[in-house]
């Protein structure tokens, strides 16, 4: 089984599953946003200039993804964010 990397950043509720090897730098050259209605909120599908999918992003992961999953993903924290306001 293939590792996959998640990233999650649990502050705004989005995920990022990358689908290309762990040390590659592959840069998106097209988004595709689904239609929010048909999923039931927001999920962005990225491709390469090849048109491969390279990653999936999604917001309001708490919903859509598996808890297991946003508990072994790799915490996304903001810099400079202040949790105090």
């Amino acid at each position: 089984m293939a590792d996959i990397r998640v990233t999650y950043d649990k502050t705004v509720d989005a995920a990022y599953v990358y689908l290309t090897e762990p040390q590659a730098r592959v840069k998106s050259a097209r988004m595709y946003p689904c239609d929010p209605v048909d999923v039931d909120g927001m999920i962005n599908l990225d491709f390469d200039e090849q048109g491969r999918l390279i990653g999936i992003e999604v917001l309001a992961a708490g919903s859509k993804l598996p808890e297991y999953l946003l508990q072994s993903a790799e915490q996304v924290r903001r810099v400079g964010s202040d949790r105090s306001r």
